[in-house]
């Protein structure tokens, strides 16, 4: 699995302890930014974070901003991703589990680092179940073709 990861200034310190978390599981990622000390608009590092995975370079992502909000925002403008602000274990199993997410995004001012890494380590390791949520995604997908036509 190969993880994008961008952040604004606001999520930027929890962006840095995720890193070094995939770091310690050996899990590919690449930080699309920003960088320390910079102060961003959200929008403009998610974009670049996403479009990777649209293009398939890239599997997941993960952004941080101050709330999650902004982030999922514009990750969920783009077509393929469904991006899920997370806040707890079970926000982060069932975006998983049942909404089959490939974008989390983390606020840096309401989540401690302790219940990130929680949240993280359990949308890895969880895998879409099918079944019924399979139909429910379908119906997004139609919604996709419907909504986000090339001009």
């Amino acid at each position: 699995m190969k993880i994008a990861l961008a952040s604004d200034h606001a999520g930027y310190d929890l962006k840095m302890v995720i890193a070094r978390y995939l770091t310690q599981k050996g899990i590919d990622f690449f930080d699309f930014g920003c960088g320390a000390g910079e102060s961003v608009d959200y929008v403009d590092y998610g974009a670049k974070a996403i479009r990777q995975v649209v293009s398939g370079e890239f599997d997941r992502a993960i952004l941080f901003c101050g709330t999650g909000l902004g982030m999922a925002i514009v990750a969920n403008k783009f077509p393929g991703i469904i991006a899920t602000p997370c806040w707890n274990e079970f926000t982060a199993k069932a975006s998983r589990t049942h909404n089959n997410s490939n974008c989390l995004c983390l606020g840096g001012r309401v989540l401690s680092e302790e219940l990130a890494l929680a949240i993280v380590k359990i949308w890895l390791e969880n895998e879409f179940e099918g079944g019924r949520h399979e139909r429910r995604i379908n119906k997004i997908k139609e919604l996709e073709k419907e909504n986000f036509k090339k001009t």
